[in-house]
């Protein structure tokens, strides 16, 4: 077994990977961007190196860097983690030529599953079953375009190289071709260097079920079973479970077994995962799935498959790697209850999962395992305090539980999901808390179109109440410690001689300006009134960010969090968001003018499609921002025409930039 790895990434699965490494007695090497100089991963690590500055291309894609570290520091191999380089076969062939083990597949099968059209290519000939479509070398846009009606639509655009949903199109019409097109080969180019896409028939009701498969040096694979990962936003995983729902037994053998036969023509050597997509309109069949990719090293959502079969994949990883034999036959394997892994991330949902940026101001939560099996298990590469910057995933956390039972694991999965609080950042916990509570969810009615179908439903919100306004602007006024001791005095918090004690506050909350007035009863005792509503309540305990309150005969526990002119109100997986304005700042009014179409995030402008003078409607695409990786799509707010544009193509933009500007069609 080796004595030093370095860990060639960042996040959680760098704090992941040396969980197991420490475990294990192995000593762990980090390496870092200017970014990360001060991030989690850095401290877990017993040694760390900084690699180059904030951007991936200067940094943790620098497969050079990475592999002078591992020699400066004597680390014996490199785990890739995901992401980055951890699918690149050159670096794989450099890590070799530099004497070092890479923990993961050989360059020659990373080379035979990194193309998906090179890879169906292969899987045919294994006899896989391979969705139809366009696989060809040929990227002319009338070839493909002609391929697409062959094929016949609704047809998916792939990026041929990577995955993560970068690069991928649904197109639903001829006339939306050739936009999808450009679109997905910009996106495939930004995030993998290649623009080359295939094309293939969409499968109406398509479920997303992959298999985790396992092989070592001695010509050993086995199959740890599926995961179901149906419920996605643009392409990209948000919910995650294992085994899949109403998958019948003679199903999950034979997927398994085409799983294993894909691993075998590819000459497999570690942990990796081979992706079906199965026709979910009439059930899960034994005719009815195909081969889509194969994801040649550890998924994001491993932890669930970690949970029902009791292992630990890192360390199979190592292991492997080191020479040794599965310690396992296929026959041994078994499936041990139900696992579900919800994703947090810093993005706003409302705006179309828009990734989102900022200070992790207050993190929090729930009690649980981190980066091991147990009932309620939370991988996070984050801390309080740290930032969710423009250069990196915006991921925040994985939650992941595990129970007796499906049933049993979605109610584990709301709870746990309501007990995770962030400040700091917009986030997308109040949309998983609804989709946990989702009834199609929960019957085990789920497809890749599921979210999309009850999106309205998923993101529709909830409005704060009397008591959850009040608490707010308690904190605002710095009322919400409640009195305790043997003073008499102390508990007489806002106590006249003559008369009640009275505040007043104003909150804002979107686009609404809310008026509290309190009047302070002592111990612990409050009346408000807000907007002309009255509400009484009573503070029982205020410890921390904890809120414990009687009102209209009902106890109900909150957490608060007052950061500047921001108080956030937690209340389970929802967040409420109030401003504390300074009435200097605020005394003038909102400004006068056309709209301002501002960037959502620090990005780079890729296109820009409207000119000065321009009549737009409602939802049409006005510019192009690449951030994060991917591209965002800016569009009208309304009807009118189009004042100015103050970006060109190529240009770096920070958040909150003005792009450009509307005025109303007669303006």
């Amino acid at each position: 077994m080796f004595h030093t790895i370095l860990v060639a990434n960042r996040g959680e699965i760098a704090c992941r990977v040396i969980a197991t490494a420490r475990a294990m007695g192995i000593r762990t090497v980090a390496v870092y961007s200017d970014a990360d100089a001060g991030a989690l991963h850095v401290t877990m690590a017993d040694l760390s190196l900084r690699i180059g500055p904030a951007p991936v291309a200067e940094s943790y894609l620098r497969g050079d860097a990475i592999i002078a570290a591992a020699l400066a520091t004597g680390a014996q191999a490199i785990h890739p983690g995901y992401g980055f380089l951890s699918e690149n076969p050159d670096f794989v062939a450099a890590v070799a030529a530099a004497g070092l083990v890479f923990v993961g597949p050989p360059e020659a099968a990373i080379r035979a599953m990194g193309l998906k059209d090179a890879a169906k290519a292969l899987m045919e000939k294994a006899g896989v079953p391979v969705v139809p479509g366009y696989h060809g070398a040929g990227q002319g846009d009338d070839l493909l375009a002609q391929e697409a009606e062959q094929i016949g639509y609704p047809v998916l655009i792939k990026a041929r190289a990577g995955g993560g949903g970068k690069g991928m199109r649904l197109v639903e019409k001829p006339g939306d071709f050739k936009a999808s097109l450009d679109s997905a080969r910009r996106e495939a180019l930004a995030s993998f260097g290649d623009p080359a896409v295939l094309i293939e028939r969409y499968v109406t009701t398509p479920r997303h079920v992959e298999i985790q498969i396992f092989a070592d040096s001695h010509g050993n694979v086995v199959h740890l079973f599926e995961r179901d990962c149906s419920l996605q936003r643009r392409h990209q995983k948000v919910i995650e479970e294992a085994p899949a729902p109403g998958m019948p037994e003679e199903v999950r053998a034979a997927m398994g077994a085409a799983a294993v036969e894909a691993a075998r023509a590819a000459g497999y050597v570690g942990a990796g995962t081979v992706e079906f997509i199965a026709d979910g309109s009439r059930g899960l069949r034994a005719d009815g799935f195909w081969f889509m990719e194969m994801n040649t090293r550890l998924q994001v959502e491993h932890p669930v498959s970690e949970a029902i079969t009791g292992l630990d994949f890192v360390e199979l990883q190592f292991r492997i790697a080191a020479g040794e034999p599965l310690p396992f036959a296929q026959g041994d394997l078994r499936i041990d209850g139900h696992a579900i892994e919800a994703r947090v991330y810093a993005e706003d949902v409302p705006k179309g999962f828009l990734p989102a940026t900022g200070t992790l101001h207050h993190l929090a939560f729930p009690p649980a395992s981190a980066f091991q099996r147990g009932p309620v298990r939370i991988d996070s590469g984050v801390r309080q305090g740290d930032v969710i910057s423009p250069w990196y995933d915006p991921m925040i956390a994985k939650v992941i539980v595990h129970a007796p039972t499906r049933t049993e694991a979605l109610n584990r999965l709301a709870q746990a999901l309501g007990g995770c609080h962030v400040a700091g950042a917009v986030t997308n916990l109040e949309f998983l808390g609804a989709l946990a509570r989702d009834s199609d969810f929960a019957a085990g009615r789920v497809d890749t179109g599921l979210i999309a179908r009850n999106l309205e439903t998923l993101t529709a919100g909830v409005e704060p109440n009397g008591a959850e306004t009040v608490i707010a602007a308690l904190a605002a006024l710095g009322l919400l410690t409640a009195r305790t001791g043997g003073d008499p005095w102390d508990l007489l918090t806002g106590w006249r001689q003559w008369g009640e004690a009275r505040q007043s506050v104003v909150l804002i909350r979107g686009d609404e300006r809310i008026e509290v007035s309190v009047a302070i009863a002592g111990q612990g005792r409050f009346t408000s009134d807000i907007n002309g509503e009255t509400c009484d309540l009573h503070v029982v305990t205020g410890d921390g960010t904890r809120v414990v309150m009687t009102c209209g005969g009902m106890t109900r526990t909150l957490d608060v969090v007052r950061m500047g002119e921001r108080v956030t109100v937690f209340t389970g997986a929802r967040s409420h968001v109030f401003m504390v304005p300074d009435d200097l700042e605020h005394s003038a009014g909102p400004e006068s003018g056309g709209d301002q179409i501002s960037a959502p995030m620090p990005g780079l402008v890729k296109l820009i499609m409207a000119e000065p003078g321009q009549m737009v409607r409602r939802g049409d695409p006005l510019l192009v921002l690449e951030a994060m990786k991917m591209e965002h799509t800016l569009t009208a707010p309304r009807d009118g025409r189009v004042e100015a544009v103050l970006a060109r193509p190529g240009d770096q933009v920070d958040d909150g930039t003005m792009l450009l500007t509307l005025v109303p069609e007669d303006g």
